[in-house]
Parts: C-alpha cells; structure tokens; sequence
C-alpha cells in the first residue's frame, strides 16, 4: 500500500554520565582522578533517498529511539557513543510539528539532511573537575537527556496520471489491478470516497505514479 503521510514519535538518546574513579596503581595508594567522560546520545537524522516513492518504511515503525551514551570508567576511558540513526525518506517530503500542524522543513534535494533530534552530550567524569585547589574531586555529571519530537511526514505529491470518470466506471479496479493495491471496490457508486495512490512499476524499473480519483458527479445548473 503506497504511504504519504505518517507520524513519529522520535527520541534520540541520553549522554552517557561521567564516572568518579581514582588511580589505583602499585607503590601509589592515593593516585588522582581517574573517571573518564560518558559518550554522546545518538542523535536521529532525516535525509532524503531520490529512489524512495513512499513513506511505506514507517507503516509499522513509527514509534524511534536512538541508543544512549555508555558511562565513563575508570583509567580516563571516555564512554562509547550511541548510535546515530540515519532514516531515509523520498523527495519532496513535510517535516511538521504534531501538535501545531507547523512546517518545520520541507526537504526536495537527493542527500538532504537535517538533524531532527540532537542526541544529549556525554556527562564530565571526575578527572575534568580536578584543580589547584581540589586535587582529588569526587563529584562528576550525568548526560542529559537526548532531544524527544512527535512529527509528522507528509509527502507532497503530483501523480502521472489520474484516473477521472463517473462513478462506478471501474476506475478502482483498473488502479487495483495495474498497481497490485488491494483497495475497496464494489459494483455500486461513490466506492472510492477519498484519492488513492500507487505506483505503477516497468521492466526496466521506471515508475509512474497514479492516483484513482473519486468519480465525478455532473452539476445541475
């Protein structure tokens, strides 16, 4: 079934929090501070694949987390960062707001992209917090939490060809049959209440996108 427009609930992942640790080392009983930073959230990216026709990825993966920083440890190890993730969608596509219904981005260029959840950054380990004044910190941070979005993606589309005629012409089942979508059709008018759109796909992989317009109903004057 071709998709044009879903919702997201993204959220990009935590900073990983910093670690209190103090050298421990042979013949030095009191060694310094030692706890390293956490890593960096995964942030989530929206970039733009000129071979995708539809928003289809997301039918059943609308709910998108990235991972969260690693910790910081001891001996200065800096935490791992968490995963980005990088989601491809077709030219062409609206970034809006859920609840404003505000256009955030509107993205048409093949290698667009744009960070739409920023991942928070890895928390500071006590070795950051060392001074003249205190020479052995026990304090560090924790990473933030990482940017959470409900949007929505709606892809702007101008089909090939359209399908227009009177009601209960079979206009349905020519779209269906052509574009193997399993819609509604019946042998009674007015089926087809809203547009519905599909591809239509040649042997040599070009494609035609066709939309099956609701029937036309004549205007008495």
């Amino acid at each position: 079934m071709f998709k044009d427009k879903v919702t997201l609930f993204l959220k990009a992942g935590k900073g990983g929090n910093g670690a209190v640790s103090f050298r421990r080392e042979k013949y030095l009983a009191k060694g310094g501070p030692s706890g390293g930073d956490g890593g960096k959230g995964g942030s989530i990216i929206l970039e733009v694949d000129e071979n995708l026709f539809s928003l289809e990825n997301f039918r059943n993966n609308n709910n998108i987390k990235a991972e969260n920083g690693k910790d910081g440890s001891s001996s200065d190890k800096k935490g791992k960062s968490g995963k980005t993730i990088i989601l491809k969608i077709p030219p062409g596509t609206l970034i809006k707001n859920e609840e404003t219904k505000d256009v955030l981005y509107d993205l048409i260029k093949h290698k667009e992209k744009i960070t739409i959840c920023q991942g928070g950054k890895g928390g500071i380990g006590n070795v950051q917090f060392k001074s003249s004044t205190n020479r052995a910190p026990i304090i560090s941070k924790n990473g933030p939490l990482g940017e959470e979005k409900k949007i929505i993606l709606e892809l702007k589309l101008i089909a090939d060809i359209g399908l227009v005629g009177f009601p209960n012409a079979g206009k349905s089942t020519f779209f269906s049959s052509i574009t193997n979508i399993d819609i509604k059709t019946a042998s009674y008018p007015f089926t087809t209440l809203k547009p519905n759109i599909g591809i239509f796909e040649f042997e040599d992989f070009t494609r035609l996108l066709i939309a099956d317009i609701p029937g036309i109903v004549e205007k008495l004057i």
